[in-house]
């Protein structure tokens, strides 16, 4: 079939938006016509070429919409079903998915840097040139081929133009909190980073009860968007000295700290917040090849620190889970959403990311 589709040819170049081919689903594949695609960082990060990618690709990673056709061997979905696009992949048989944690899926992230779907093949064409897939997604394009896997089922109510968030974002963060650091009830948490994921964290932070909710920005609109939905601190990074701060709110150390931007500064700067068998958990992408320094005497002390994937979540049971809690009112997903864009102004989307005049960003169908 014939679609529009955001294709990138070239690192830091504008993507361009134009017609191309995308064939029909195959073997446990189902063809879902989007209605949303949230804007997200790690898109900006491929762009610059941060990240390795082979190119062309059709970029989009937090794609929402309703299956249309299905594939031979699609036992999971049909014509009709709501789904969000999930950017982690699981093949349901390595170690790591059954042991729960398909996130880490030992086969995903090969095909993502691969460009291909977990088939190992390419559903996308420009003319005689075959397009690379992002994410074994592609959402920014009218219309997305992908592994039933892929796509988990929500309740047909639920907004697919905010709950889109909760392919990449908005489960990172969500999970960071919930699943990889497992904060309880009254402890304490410091969180780097008022974007999509850090906000999200902010919401995971107080639905599991939080004590001491703390968000560090350098962004006063983002650091009041973080207070609107519930962290009891601000710290302006710019202003003050966020550990030093975070210490003094806390009487010696955060129990946990999330860093959501990816920058290895910030990183230590978490790090530092916590007290003594505290945990840092890392859910930024920082660019391929940066280093992060910390002085190992303090692991001597107890503290650890994490790395986070997509949240820790297990997809088919979280996100349904995500979607009834923000349409019961406990999740507020969609304060996260400041513009909405429609495909042809994905470069202005993207500038918008980019020089932080949004929080969330949603290409609308």
């Amino acid at each position: 079939m014939k679609m529009k589709a955001a294709v990138l040819y070239e690192n830091n170049k504008p993507i361009r938006v134009q017609e191309v081919t995308l064939d029909d689903p195959q073997n446990q594949e189902v063809l879902v016509k989007l209605v949303a695609t949230g804007v997200c960082h790690t898109d900006l990060h491929f762009i610059k070429g941060e990240m390795p990618q082979p190119l062309p690709v059709v970029l989009g990673h937090e794609g929402a919409g309703i299956v249309e056709k299905v594939g031979p061997g699609v036992t999971s979905l049909k014509p009709g079903d709501h789904v969000v696009l999930m950017v982690a992949y699981s093949c349901g048989k390595c170690r790591y998915c059954v042991g729960g944690r398909p996130t880490l899926c030992a086969e995903w992230l090969g095909y993502h840097m691969m460009g291909t779907l977990p088939s190992m093949t390419k559903r996308l064409h420009h003319d005689s040139q075959e397009l690379n897939h992002f994410f074994s997604q592609s959402s920014f394009a009218q219309y997305a081929v992908v592994h039933e896997r892929t796509a988990i089922k929500v309740r047909e109510d639920a907004p697919l133009d905010r709950v889109c968030l909760l392919g990449c974002g908005t489960s990172t963060g969500l999970g960071a909190v919930l699943n990889t650091a497992g904060i309880r009830a009254g402890e304490s948490i410091a969180i780097y980073g008022c974007g999509g994921v850090g906000l999200s964290a902010v919401m995971g932070a107080k639905l599991a009860g939080a004590g001491k909710l703390i968000a560090v920005d350098t962004m006063d609109m983002k650091l009041a968007k973080a207070q609107e939905l519930g962290a009891d601190y601000v710290i302006n990074a710019s202003r003050e000295d966020p550990p030093q701060r975070v210490k003094e709110i806390t009487g010696g150390g955060a129990d946990y700290a999330v860093e959501c931007i990816g920058n290895v500064n910030v990183m230590v700067q978490a790090f530092s917040s916590i007290h003594n068998g505290g945990k840092c958990v890392i859910a930024g992408m920082a660019p391929l090849g940066a280093m992060l320094n910390i002085a190992p005497f303090e692991f001597l002390l107890g503290k650890t620190i994490s790395g986070s994937v997509q949240g820790d979540i297990r997809a088919s049971i979280d996100v349904p889970k995500y979607a009834d809690l923000f349409m019961a009112g406990k999740l507020p997903i969609d304060k996260l959403v400041t513009r909405y864009f429609g495909l042809d102004e994905i470069n202005e989307a993207m500038s918008a990311l980019e020089k932080g005049e949004v929080i969330r960003a949603v290409v609308r169908f």
